[in-house]
């Protein structure tokens, strides 16, 4: 299992939300083919067939721990996986 499939479990398992890489999410997120978007410190993920936009920030390194609850949402709203 790789780093992206690990962390896509961590998520969906609802495991220390304030404990995911900023670095890794995002790249989670490209992988999840999530458009990126940079303004600043802003990292805005769009996907086609998605509604919602996603504007994440870091914080210390790490992901604001509700951006990770967002990113949970949407990946199960949309019934997203790691691979399509």
């Amino acid at each position: 299992m790789g780093k992206y499939e690990k962390l896509f479990e961590h998520i969906l398992m609802r495991r220390s939300d304030a404990n995911v890489p900023f670095d890794a999410l995002c790249g989670l997120l490209k992988r999840l083919g999530f458009e990126e978007r940079i303004k600043g410190d802003h990292h805005i993920f769009t996907k086609e067939d998605v509604e919602e936009i996603l504007n994440l920030q870091p914080k210390d390194g790490k992901g604001k721990p509700y951006q990770v609850k967002q990113v949970r949402d949407i990946i199960l709203k949309y019934q997203i996986r790691i691979g399509e």
